[in-house]
């Protein structure tokens, strides 16, 4: 029951944006599904007269469908841009199998004698096609059409890693930031929304005379109603594009309003897209790390923090004490790293993997030898030590770096989970002892994980070792967990913007920002 209070309220807070984000989503598949339609309709009945094509095409629109969809989105933007134009390419194209199979599928599946009986009436091909074929295939090509309609309605939640909109805002928020009812304020409405689609396409397929065409109409007239809301909003000064998790998280914009007064217009994209958004000038504003390597490659401005809105945030490695009990050789192991990587020396790091495109690996391995802390894997005799990461660079640097290090000073085998999708899956997996040990930063188990209350984020402040110590003591008293000794660098959130931009507006601090935006 509390959950669904939970649901209950955030809808009724979130209105205006479950709204908003409904019709979006309405836009995006009906839209998509529109040009699937206009598309496979005709080259489904092309394949009905050119049989030898169909392995070809329908082979295609196959492999199509299984390329995993945020994939299909990172090919599509550098061509398309965000915005609702990837999201809806990538929604046709996945429509089209199913839409093509079955216009096939429907006009073979007619009684050759009640064709052979038509053009014995001196019907051409063309009418035997719209006369005879169309009407008594059209209960398996709505069927199709119906499939690829539900299809396009989950796969358009993606469609906000690359600010298109649409209920995928709420269900990654709400993964990102642990909040079982932000993410179902998003799934309920999209799963509505697929059986609402599939319900109208079989009412569609009931009608008759006027009807039809009043019912094709509306259909033909959804993308055009929901278009609106795919347009792009018009940003006063500037436009932001921010990670979902940013925008929920505490110490993320939420706190940015609440101490700066600052509220940019924004759009919501995937991690892993905001850089390249603000240095194709597609946004303005992103929200970044102080040690991503591609701060220099891509000539940006870190914004200062000038009021201390974003905690400390100290690298350091964080255990299951079950582990470090059973195999004391394990914390000596990770101990070696400690105070090893200033912020300088990681952000060179991170910019070798990000922009150089060397292997996490090789850079972590090359690092250890410059320090003399390499040394050759020992015989793996012992117990299995389960190492995971987050899916960012950086955070497969530090996982090569501690796992070479307890292949060479333990007999421990490693397991490598890497990629886990964010903080949250990484600290259920600790709990649960699906991993042993990962690298947090303070500042995120502070504000995700511990959620204090706002009494004592005032009394530790910005002070790092105080907050190194709240997280510890309440790790270890909470979840049996233990933070070990600090890396020696800060990854803290950071504000960015093109450094031309900002010299332009005079932009060095978030302070200066917020009043460039009043």
């Amino acid at each position: 029951m509390n959950i669904l209070t939970e649901l209950f309220a955030f809808w009724q807070a979130q209105a205006d944006k479950l709204g908003q984000q409904t019709l979006q989503h309405i836009g995006l598949t009906a839209a998509s599904l529109l040009a699937g339609v206009v598309v496979g309709v005709p080259l489904g009945l092309l394949l009905t007269r050119r049989p030898r094509l169909a392995p070809w095409v329908l082979g295609g629109a196959g492999v199509l469908q299984t390329i995993p969809s945020i994939a299909l989105l990172g090919f599509l933007i550098p061509v398309l841009g965000i915005g609702p134009g990837p999201a809806i390419v990538a929604l046709f194209l996945y429509s089209l199998l199913p839409i093509v199979r079955n216009t096939l599928a429907g006009i073979q599946g007619v009684d050759g004698a009640v064709v052979d009986a038509a053009r014995g009436l001196g019907l051409t091909d063309g009418q035997v096609l719209r006369r005879v074929e169309l009407p008594l295939a059209l209960p398996v090509l709505l069927a199709g059409i119906r499939t690829a309609a539900v299809i396009n309605v989950g796969v358009a939640t993606l469609a906000a890693y690359v600010a298109a909109g649409g209920l995928g805002e709420f269900i990654f928020g709400g993964i990102a930031l642990n909040n079982p009812a932000m993410i179902l304020a998003g799934a309920i409405p999209a799963a509505a929304l697929a059986l609402l689609f599939d319900g109208a396409l079989a009412g569609l397929q009931h009608l008759r005379g006027r009807r039809l065409w009043a019912g094709r109409a509306l259909l033909l007239a959804l993308p055009l109603l929901a278009g609106l809301y795919l347009l792009p909003r018009a940003a006063s000064k500037l436009l932001a594009g921010f990670s979902p998790e940013f925008v929920g998280r505490a110490d993320g914009l939420p706190g940015l309003r609440q101490l700066y007064g600052l509220n940019p217009s924004s759009v919501v994209l995937a991690p892993a897209l905001v850089y390249e958004a603000v240095r194709s000038g597609d946004v303005d504003l992103i929200d970044g790390y102080s040690t991503d390597g591609r701060i220099r490659a891509y000539d940006l401005r870190v914004l200062r923090d000038d009021q201390h809105a974003f905690p400390p945030y100290q690298a350091v490695p964080v255990v299951r004490r079950q582990a470090l009990e059973a195999h004391p050789e394990l914390a000596p192991a990770l101990a070696r790293l400690a105070g090893q990587l200033s912020d300088s020396v990681m952000t060179e790091l991170n910019y070798r993997v990000d922009i150089r495109h060397e292997t996490p690996r090789a850079v972590a391995h090359d690092f250890l030898r410059r320090r003399g802390l390499w040394r050759a894997p020992q015989p793996a005799t012992g117990a299995v030590i389960r190492l995971g990461s987050k899916i960012f660079g950086e955070q497969y640097i530090l996982a090569e770096m501690y796992a070479a290090l307890i292949k060479g000073y333990t007999n421990l085998r490693v397991e490598a989970k890497t990629g886990l999708g964010g903080t949250s899956i990484c600290a259920d997996a600790l709990r649960t002892g699906a991993i042993d040990l990962y690298p947090e930063y303070t500042g995120t188990g502070l504000l995700v994980v511990l959620q204090p209350p706002p009494a004592v984020l005032d009394s530790l402040g910005p002070d790092p070792v105080a907050v190194l110590a709240y997280v510890r003591r309440e790790y270890r008293r909470r979840y049996n967990l233990e933070w070990l000794a600090p890396l020696g660098f800060n990854n803290t959130y950071a504000l960015l913007m093109r450094r031309q931009q900002a010299e332009q507006l005079g932009i060095r601090t978030v302070s200066e920002l917020s009043a460039h935006l009043r």
